[in-house]
């Protein structure tokens, strides 16, 4: 057996991303951490509130400086530190919809502000995916449209404005997600493209991203014949070292999806993905779910080190994907001056005497974003004029299950923000294709139906459909990619969000 170093163990663990349960740094994690473990994901379900979360990681960090702590926030429908809530931000449709690339620096910034008052190292974020298929179920408004050009400039904007906070961004799904019909959660997607549309259209808003600098790419779990037939992206050599480092010239840490989702877990056990995905050119291997003492951590490594071993895995090549995630960590420590400066930062008023809360500058900026986005069609006179309503509605939100990538206890409906202004207004959720409409016939109560992607479920259509024949007067809002209006006013929002339920209650209560 050839002669390796004795660290090969701690290299093996410097490559991991695994997630936790729990609120604080469970005892296995501190250990693997001391041990040399190179990141840590969190999600939902680790965080409860903003001092929490800033001394998890504190903790997190208290065993290893050099963490790289990584977390899904796109902001919209994905959020993982307002999963509570719902998110400040209405999320990358509805950007690409209002397409002002200063705007959208400005709200990936404040999300970097975000993440850095938490110490967090990377955002999973932005989606880059241009969404081309309307059917599709897991990008749709996650992606900032399905034009490449706009993709490419609002990604060369959110990078630049969350990496201008000192924050680290990470493009997302290589070489692009976003002409699929099968969710990657639950099996494997195939990108049916040629390799010339696959150049004019999927990979253009990637070169954007290397060319602003982007810290780290995430590969996607989609095969892409085109690319190689034989692979999905995640196992492919030919499309992680030949086409991203070599032919695109992208130097950051590459990180997998992850690597219990469907389409991946059925193809190898977990370990061997891992040593094949580090084969073809990834960095970071991410775990969203690891076993309640982390042994599938140890697993992972323990499978890392017998590859290299047993000469499968290249002893440099894990040193490189190594020394790419320390890389990372060392740019985030780089910039905690700037950090620092921006913190302190309170926007000066005109007359020089200092600004308001940076937080309310940024509610109000997300604010603008969601409005910016809303699309209103009123029928009969189409008058720009707001409907007012003054009295109470009924909402009912026709909900289709939101895809694995939402966290489940993400509040998504407009009931809420509706409430807030017009006390007495009542929901109803249908939840599932079985459920009917409730009784409608009380015409002297508004009627709000809210929608999420309506094109791409035809039960949802069909109750729409339903509803607004028993009430024309009804108020249809579909937070997802719009299809025909329909309703007496339809006001598509292009983002499911907080803010984006609020702009939406504002102009439909007269508070613009």
């Amino acid at each position: 057996m050839p002669h390796h170093s004795p660290t090969l163990a701690r290299l093996a663990m410097t490559v991991l991303q695994p997630g936790f349960d729990g609120t604080a740094p469970p005892d296995w994690l501190r250990r693997a951490l001391s041990e040399g473990l190179g990141g840590a994901v969190l999600f939902a379900r680790n965080l409860a509130d903003p001092a929490q979360t800033a001394e998890l990681v504190a903790g997190l960090r208290r065993e290893n400086p050099a963490v790289v702590v990584a977390v899904d926030e796109e902001g919209g429908a994905v959020t993982r530190l307002e999963a509570r809530t719902g998110s400040s931000w209405p999320g990358n449709r509805a950007l690409g919809v209002a397409d002002d690339a200063e705007r959208t620096e400005r709200v990936a910034r404040e999300i970097g502000r975000l993440l850095a008052a938490a110490d967090i190292t990377l955002d999973y974020a932005p989606v880059v995916d241009v969404n081309a298929n309307p059917a599709n179920p897991v990008i749709g408004i996650r992606s900032f449209g399905p034009d490449p050009e706009l993709v490419a400039r609002q990604t060369t904007a959110w990078i630049t404005g969350l990496q201008g906070a000192g924050v680290a961004a990470c493009a997302k799904h290589f070489p692009g997600h976003g002409d699929t019909v099968t969710d990657s959660h639950h099996a494997l997607p195939t990108v049916h493209a040629d390799l010339e549309l696959l150049r004019e259209r999927d990979l253009p808003p990637f070169r954007a991203a290397v060319k602003a600098g982007v810290q780290a790419v995430m590969c996607g779990h989609l095969l892409v014949p085109a690319l190689d037939p034989g692979n999905p992206a995640t196992l492919s050599r030919r499309i992680l070292t030949g086409l991203l480092r070599e032919e695109m010239g992208f130097d950051g840490m590459l990180v997998t999806d992850a690597i219990e989702m469907g389409a991946v877990a059925a193809l190898h056990p977990p370990g061997e993905i891992a040593v094949r995905a580090l084969a073809a050119g990834v960095d970071a291997i991410c775990v969203g779910v690891s076993s309640a003492d982390g042994e599938s951590v140890y697993a992972l490594r323990d499978a890392i080190v017998r590859a290299v071993h047993d000469g499968r895995l290249p002893e440099e090549r894990l040193a490189e994907a190594a020394g790419r995630v320390l890389a990372l960590a060392g740019w985030y420590a780089g910039n905690a001056a700037a950090r620092e400066r921006d913190a302190r930062k309170t926007p000066e008023a005109p007359d020089g005497r200092g600004g308001r809360d940076p937080r309310e500058e940024g509610e109000e900026l997300g604010l603008q974003a969601a409005r910016a986005a809303m699309r209103v069609t009123v029928a009969g006179d189409r008058t720009a004029h707001p409907p007012v309503l003054s009295r109470p509605p009924l909402v009912v939100d026709i909900a289709p299950r939101l895809n694995l990538a939402i966290d489940p206890s993400t509040p998504t409906g407009l009931v809420g923000a509706m409430s807030e202004l017009l006390p007495g207004t009542t929901g109803h959720t249908v939840a599932a294709e079985t459920a009917g409409l409730p009784d409608l016939s009380d015409h002297r109560r508004p009627l709000v139906l809210v929608a999420h992607d309506a094109p791409r479920h035809a039960w949802v259509r069909d109750l729409l459909s339903q509803a607004v024949g028993l009430r024309p007067d009804a108020i249809v809002i579909e937070t997802g990619l719009p299809g025909e209006p329909t309703g007496a006013v339809h006001i598509a929002t292009h983002g499911i969000s907080r803010v984006s339920a609020r702009a939406a209650a504002l102009w439909l209560t007269g508070g613009q």
